[in-house]
């Protein structure tokens, strides 16, 4: 008998938006619990995609998109783009 995989609603998602950032992904780390400290470093579910040469795509949920861009700018660290797809990350304007 096939199993059934459990999905969520639409509405019960994280809705996130995937970053493209220039640097180390240990140093974005740091850099975003510094400035939101553990607490906001949980609530904003923080996730690495995926590293190409010396960029790093991430993800961060919606809610937070400031406050981790605002503790990047902090650290110095640029982030290149923001999208609401991975697919959106590579299309130039």
């Amino acid at each position: 008998m096939k199993q059934k995989k459990l999905k969520l609603k639409p509405s019960a998602r994280d809705k996130r938006r995937y970053l493209l950032i220039s640097g180390k992904n240990e140093d974005i780390e740091k850099a975003i619990l510094d400035y939101i400290g553990v607490l906001g470093f949980g609530k904003a579910g923080y996730m690495k995609v995926k590293s190409v040469g010396g960029k790093t795509v991430s993800s961060v949920v919606r809610g937070s998109l400031n406050d981790v861009v605002a503790g990047l700018g902090f650290a110095g660290i640029s982030v290149g783009r923001v999208s609401g797809t991975l697919k959106g990350l590579g299309k130039k304007k």
